[in-house]
């Protein structure tokens, strides 16, 4: 009897296993996941260290927005052991000067002990604005609190120091899955259309009624998609 596919789940920035929640029970004697601690590292060289320490010899890859930026550098610190590649809502590029900025103030607000005010203001850009008002919001902003400051801004630092990931992305050569919430304000669809169109052979899906956050936005759809490339 064949094992099932082990799937490594990837986080985004300020969230934790809840982000997977739906997937992980929908998927349940289809695949063993298993779920990244991405809170204790500030660089993704040693978080992608501790993912490998804890990941079984070879696995499944999923990840969304900072998750997939933890991909990326999990496929360059060990390659053979990735046998599939999911990657949501994420972009292969560095921070633009901007981006940088903007994330450099959120940590100094956060440094001087107004964390609890940096989810609300990072909402609008995580979720679809139909999803702002209702329990997937406040579940956003429960998550984040349980990530909580220091972890937040140790993520940050990782975030700021990712490389490009561009130049990789030719050389992936696992079955690859690309989604993007079609309404994801953070990283737009086009940020996936970049990373599907340089990776052979992946795949790509608009997520519809959907933010930056699929798997807790639009549940069925997310799980469906992982069940499809899991099998293919």
């Amino acid at each position: 009897m064949s094992h099932p596919p082990r799937l490594l789940l990837l986080p985004g920035l300020l969230c934790d296993s809840r982000l997977w929640r739906d997937q992980i029970a929908a998927l349940a004697g289809e695949a063993e996941c298993h779920v990244a601690d991405t809170t204790l590292d500030e660089s993704l060289a040693a978080m992608a260290e501790r993912a490998l320490a804890t990941a079984p010899d070879r696995f499944a890859l999923a990840g969304l927005s900072m998750g997939g930026y933890l991909a990326f550098e999990i496929l360059r610190q060990a390659p053979e052991r990735v046998t599939r590649l999911a990657l949501f809502d994420t972009s292969a590029r560095p921070d633009s000067p901007q981006q940088a900025r903007r994330r450099r103030g959120l940590m100094a607000l956060t440094r001087t002990g107004q964390f609890r005010g940096v989810t609300p203001r990072l909402l609008p850009q995580l979720v679809h604005p139909d999803h702002l008002a209702g329990p997937i919001g406040q579940e956003v902003i429960a998550m984040a609190e349980r990530i909580g400051r220091e972890a937040f801004l140790r993520q940050q630092e990782a975030i700021l120091g990712r490389p490009d990931s561009r130049p990789d992305l030719p050389g992936i050569r696992v079955p690859t899955l690309v989604a993007v919430g079609e309404a994801d304000a953070l990283t737009p669809p086009e940020l996936s259309e970049e990373i599907a169109a340089a990776i052979p052979g992946a795949r790509l899906h608009r997520i519809v009624g959907c933010g930056h956050l699929p798997p807790m936005e639009a549940p069925a759809a997310t799980t469906a998609l992982l069940r499809a490339w899991l099998r293919g």
